[in-house]
């Protein structure tokens, strides 16, 4: 049976390709979108750009559709995002609560602010949209195309470490909220590499994010105060994360080895993918030489 050849360099181009698109559609929907205010802007921009980039390069190289790349629905992908939303509010419950319980914080009220169910729902909408753009755009087409050609390690940890650089531009980020935040771009890829969809990193992703601002805690630099409370500490930066939230956290930092650990042994329903799960091509088999007459 023929094995598909690998080509780098229609895999550099299409790369290219998809980073350029991806640049411009930054920057056109940035324009397009500041109105709407700094981050709904922000997330408006990442969403409609993670859109439109694996959109265009799906449809121009692969004529395949979105939800080709991971976001078919199905039951293995409702088990999935389950499973992703669970591990994510979990994970944060792991850094968050124990501080809590030893006296190392304690939740305190924000002055002038009441919990509102409104600004609940239009916070965990933003965090949706924002976990499935971020999703798309960093395990989308680029990703598997990657994936496909030249492995998981080659892939993974170069595209966490553009994840993390790009969260450079929060406020208050600091380097060891960078490094937390590739940690958390290689669980993102390996929780992808282990289903072959998108389900489970977007759970995990939205899990997590939706659980800080419960807390009352920063979220990658920004604040949602969204229960009229928030985490007030007792200990130092390396615990609390600082202004950044606890992402720069050591906390943080040993429950992304935790997650590893976890994603690694946890029964996942694996899905197939048309990128980095081709089918094999049929085995082209020579005429038989003609019979003696």
């Amino acid at each position: 049976m023929s094995v598909p050849r690998k080509d780098p360099l229609r895999l550099v181009i299409r790369l290219i390709v998809y980073l350029v698109l991806g640049y411009l559609s930054l920057l056109m929907l940035g324009w397009a979108l500041l109105g709407l205010g700094t981050v709904l802007g922000a997330v408006a921009t990442v969403f409609g750009t993670a859109c439109l980039v694996n959109w265009l390069s799906l449809r121009i190289y692969e004529h395949l559709s979105l939800r080709d790349l991971g976001l078919l629905w199905n039951r293995a992908s409702s088990y999935n995002l389950a499973l992703g939303m669970g591990t994510g509010v979990g994970a944060a419950c792991l850094v968050l609560a124990p501080p809590l319980l030893f006296g190392l914080a304690h939740m305190t009220a924000t002055p002038g602010e009441r919990p509102s169910i409104g600004a609940f729902v239009f916070a965990a909408v933003m965090l949706a949209a924002g976990a499935i753009g971020e999703e798309l755009l960093f395990r989308g087409y680029g990703f598997q195309i990657m994936l496909a050609e030249i492995g998981p390690f080659a892939t993974i940890l170069p595209v966490s470490i553009l994840f993390a650089l790009l969260h450079g531009a929060n406020p208050n980020a600091s380097w060891f909220g960078i490094a937390n935040t590739a940690g958390f771009g290689i669980v993102f890829g390996f929780a992808y590499l282990r289903s072959r969809d998108l389900w489970l990193p977007i759970g995990l992703h939205f899990g997590w994010n939706l659980t800080l601002p419960l807390f009352g805690v920063n979220l990658s630099g920004l604040r949602m105060n969204v229960t009229g409370s928030e985490m007030a500490w007792n200990a130092g930066y390396l615990w609390s994360g600082g202004a950044y939230g606890p992402e720069a956290s050591l906390l943080t930092s040993a429950v992304v080895v935790l997650l590893m650990v976890f994603l690694w042994k946890v029964p996942v329903h694996r899905q197939y993918s048309p990128l980095t799960s081709p089918p094999a091509e049929k085995e082209v088999c020579e005429p038989s030489p003609p019979l003696p007459s």
